[in-house]
């Protein structure tokens, strides 16, 4: 079985995450509770998909060589940094900031949404930058 088409598909995981967490945001701000819970699920559900894609791509290519240089490869590094440091993070902080809307606890919910929503969204954006950089860009 090819993995090739893997790659295309985690960036268009990341960026249904992305626009989900986009919309869910719009959604809360507009007092549209119901339907901000089903679409901050569905980002969650698309960034798990991608999580579980991501490391059966990896599992069987290993790494992959960015080829750029200069300015673009210090730009993808300090990307790639950044978007890794912040994807170990983002997990626990969804889990800690999803527990308490599940059990009603919505003072804290807000609390910790507040810092993991943007957190998260810049790791679904990056991830799809780091893609075109990566697969895309002819440097």
């Amino acid at each position: 079985m090819t993995v090739t088409f893997l790659p295309a598909l985690n960036a268009f995981l990341n960026a249904s995450s992305a626009l989900l967490l986009a919309t869910g945001y719009v959604l809360i701000r507009r007092g549209r509770r119901e339907a901000h819970k089903r679409v901050m699920l569905a980002a969650l559900a698309s960034s798990t998909l991608f999580l579980t894609s991501y490391l059966v791509y990896h599992a069987q290519v290993g790494s992959v060589r960015f080829r750029g240089q200069g300015a673009v490869r210090t730009a993808y590094f300090t990307i790639l940094l950044t978007h890794t440091v912040l994807a170990v993070a983002i997990v626990p902080l969804v889990a800690s900031t999803l527990v308490p809307a599940l059990r009603g606890r919505f003072d804290r919910h807000r609390r910790l949404a507040r810092i993991t929503l943007p957190l998260w969204a810049y790791v679904s954006v990056t991830g799809v930058v780091i893609y075109w950089m990566l697969y895309r860009l002819n440097v």
